[in-house]
């Protein structure tokens, strides 16, 4: 006989409450099986009333309070002199008690998997005297557990991963369910899983909820992810036990299962000649299926005539092979060229070397196109020499360039005159012969770097570069000359054949064996008796003296001509004059004094008497300086031309600062002199956005522009015048320019003129011109009447 869901319920909850009511029977116990006990004052009875547990079903719907049990005690006679007392946790809110028979009832629907149990305490009392009868004793009311939670995947939905082509079997992930239910009452928390979506691909284990695979050789380029739906029930998995459900998505990782392939097996491809060396030619690429690591490749040109023109690499982001050129391509020497490309992957996974090679082979042929390229010079530098003596138009040497194409076109030489802006070398067109231009001086320029153009007469844009380093040799055209400035003194005391100076020379001239230099005096100052030379023979000469007894006052300074010559063919002489001082020297020989007005100048002023006349120069100085200050400081007059330089001056008040009695918002005296520059004052109330750092003078420019200028620096001064109206107000200035042939225009100079105009309208144009009613008006309150 089978029971169904509602059925087994019930079956469940009538077992209950008979348990229930075999344990309310336990808790009586006769009285006959109490054991008397003695208290202080007066013998008594121990307790004849004990039980140990009550149960009540969970979940009871019942509308009627659910009976939970019954307490008695002996010494209840049924006369209603005993009454019953319940306390502890839920006592009243969810059990109450009859007081005269002891029956114990639930008001509220229990949970177990809120509270499983309840402790309370109960006692029987005197009626009367409200006193117990027995001592109080504490009992426990279990809730009993019935199948009313379903198994929770508290850890759902999983993700999990495995690799493709993994054997059956082999385990992916490990889900857990959960029962809220009591697992030591009954298969109500007992869980078993099942797949109910990902079927035949892969199961679970019953028990521990493991999934495995199901089927072998998943391949993940086929399909790389599967969903499953995997189911926990209770009740060991029988009619009436409650499920749940959770998803797993199961994701197969790549392994190196596919093996590298060109999808063709061979390329074409087209460059042209003038493609520069590291260029890319093409790329290539073999396709696999893998990801990753697994599809990581190597390229490498195993055969082929072009293995040391190209070398192919790998992008490592793209996996492609990128052929490019090492060395440059000549149309003219080969037109094509043939490589033989193996591409194979980096990983390769022992376990699927039967379904290898990982590699592949492909061809690429290259076809080299012919573009016009320009001339070719025979050599990249040429090296020349010419002489600094060659006249113009001597013949240096000569470039040759050749056009490498097919067609071979003329070619038409010229000088880039940027490597030769003086113009010392020019060259034929048409023969590419460089000669002289200017006189070469290789003191000046010993070599000259110059660059030659070679151009296609057909295709003047092609152009080659040639690079012409010409050497000047040199030839003996400088005299030599003293190596410096030599500052040559004499002592007094000097004996003779003493050296005084040591003297070399210097020659711009480079001849090839090295200078040597020929010192001696000139034929005049050869018998002089005061100096004598001696030529050194190592390119120096020393000067000697011949007497002694040399004094200041007789001569002072001696002028002695020394000729040099040189070793050049032709040789070269100068003559150099070397200044020779007499001196009052120390002991040691080191010159003190060389002046010889110092030695005949009678002792003269004093050191004070010195100090003291330029104390006085510059009182002096300091007493011009104040004077003259004092006068520039001196206020010129503010009004040149009273007649000539009225101007009006209209203030708009229709601010709440400053009032009508406010005249300091502006400086008559400024708009009279346009050239007082005043130091610019910085507002305090607000910022200013510009710091006007300097102010404009006034030139003679068109009138207009003068009114402009006028107005704008008025109107700058007033907004970082901090003296100045509140910030919001307007300040208007009318200024007629300087050197007006009308002369002044202004209405404050025609009323005082016999002006027949009435301006008594203006007070019929509200308080705002009640001012310019006042200044302007004729009736009796006007301002000038």
């Amino acid at each position: 006989m089978k029971f169904g869901k509602v059925e087994f319920c019930h079956f469940l909850q009538i077992i209950a409450l008979f348990l229930c009511l075999s344990g309310m029977n336990q808790a009586e116990l006769p009285k006959s099986r109490s054991k008397p006990y003695f208290q202080s004052g007066r013998p008594r009875t121990k307790r004849s009333w004990v039980w140990n547990q009550f149960f009540v079903l969970e979940e009871y719907m019942g509308t009627d309070p659910l009976y939970v049990g019954k307490l008695h005690s002996d010494v209840d006679k049924g006369d209603g002199s005993i009454k019953y007392i319940l306390s502890g946790e839920g006592a009243s809110s969810i059990f109450i008690i009859d007081e005269n028979t002891g029956d114990i009832h639930a008001t509220k629907r229990l949970d177990r998997e809120e509270q499983a149990y309840y402790t309370l305490r109960a006692q029987a009392l005197d009626r009367l005297t409200n006193k117990p009868v027995e001592p109080e004793s504490e009992f426990v009311i279990k809730i009993q557990d019935i199948n009313d939670n379903e198994p929770k995947f508290l850890d759902g939905p999983y993700t999990a991963g495995v690799p493709e082509m993994s054997p059956v079997g082999t385990s992916v992930v490990q889900v857990t369910a959960t029962d809220a239910d009591d697992p030591t009452y009954g298969n109500s928390a007992r869980v078993v899983y099942s797949i109910l979506q990902g079927q035949p691909y892969f199961s679970v284990e019953p028990k521990t909820g493991i999934i495995k695979t199901a089927l072998p050789n998943m391949d993940r380029e086929a399909k790389d992810q599967y969903l499953l739906v995997i189911q926990a029930k209770d009740m060991v998995g029988q009619n009436g036990g409650l499920s749940g459900t959770t998803s797993v998505t199961v994701t197969l990782t790549d392994v190196n299962d596919n093996p590298p392939r060109f999808p063709r097996r061979s390329y074409q491809y087209n460059v042209p000649e003038s493609l520069p060396v590291a260029s890319v030619v093409a790329r290539i690429k073999a396709a696999d299926a893998d990801v990753g690591p697994n599809a990581e490749m190597e390229y490498k040109i195993v055969d082929g005539d072009g293995l040391g023109v190209f070398k192919i690499s790998v992008d490592k982001d793209t996996q492609e092979g990128i052929i490019t050129i090492q060395k440059e391509l000549d149309f003219e020497a080969k037109t094509s060229y043939t490589l033989r490309i193996e591409a194979a992957n980096k990983h390769v996974d022992s376990h699927f070397q039967s379904l290898g090679p990982f590699s592949d082979m492909t061809t690429v042929k290259i076809i080299v196109e012919d573009v016009d390229e320009p001339p070719v010079f025979t050599s990249r530098l040429y090296s020349m020499v010419v002489s600094e003596a060659a006249k113009v138009g001597t013949i240096i040497g000569t470039v040759a360039a050749h056009d490498p194409d097919v067609s071979n076109s003329p070619v038409r030489y010229s000088i880039d005159r940027n490597t030769d802006l003086e113009r010392y070398f020019n060259i034929d067109a048409n023969t590419g012969v460089i000669t002289t231009a200017k006189s070469l001086d290789r003191e000046t320029n010993a070599v000259h770097n110059i660059t030659v153009l070679a151009m296609e007469s057909q295709n003047p844009a092609q152009i080659g570069r040639g690079y012409v380093a010409i050497t000047i040799l040199d030839i003996n055209d400088n005299a030599p000359e003293f190596a410096m400035e030599y500052e040559t003194t004499v002592c007094e005391n000097a004996q003779p054949g003493q050296v005084i100076q040591k003297i070399s020379a210097v020659d711009k001239d480079d001849p090839p064996s090295g200078h040597q230099f020929y010192f001696s005096l000139t034929a005049e100052a050869a018998n002089n008796h005061n100096f004598t030379l001696q030529d050194n023979k190592d390119n120096t000469a020393s000067v000697l003296t011949r007497r002694n007894g040399f004094r200041r006052q007789e001569q002072s300074v001696f002028y002695l001509p020394i000729f040099i010559v040189d070793s050049g063919s032709p040789s070269l002489s100068s003559t150099n004059t070397l200044t020779i001082r007499v001196c009052d020297c120390d002991a040691d020989g080191i010159a003190q004094t060389c002046n010889a007005e110092a030695y005949i100048l009678p002792a003269g002023l004093s050191t004070g008497a010195l100090i003291a006349i330029l104390a006085c120069v510059l009182t002096l100085l300091v007493l011009v300086l104040l004077i003259v200050t004092m006068r520039r400081r001196k206020k010129e007059p503010l009004i040149f031309d009273e007649e000539r330089d009225i101007r009006e001056n209209i203030v708009r008040y229709d601010d709440e600062g400053g009032g009508e009695e406010d005249t300091e918002a502006f400086d008559m005296a400024a708009l009279r002199n346009l050239n007082i520059i005043r130091d610019t004052k910085t507002r305090r109330d607000v910022t200013p956005e510009i710091q006007f750092l300097s102010r404009p003078t006034f030139k003679s420019i068109p009138d207009n522009v003068i009114f402009r200028e006028f107005i704008w620096e008025r109107l700058k001064e007033a907004d970082v015048d901090p003296c100045a109206p509140p910030y919001d107000s307007l300040q208007t200035y009318a200024f007629e320019g300087n050197g007006s042939v009308a002369e002044s225009l202004s209405s404050l100079d025609s009323i005082s003129s016999n002006s027949d105009q009435n301006y008594d309208y203006l007070s019929d144009w509200g308080p705002h011109f009640k001012r310019l009613a006042d200044m302007y008006g004729t009736g009796p309150d006007s301002f000038y009447s």
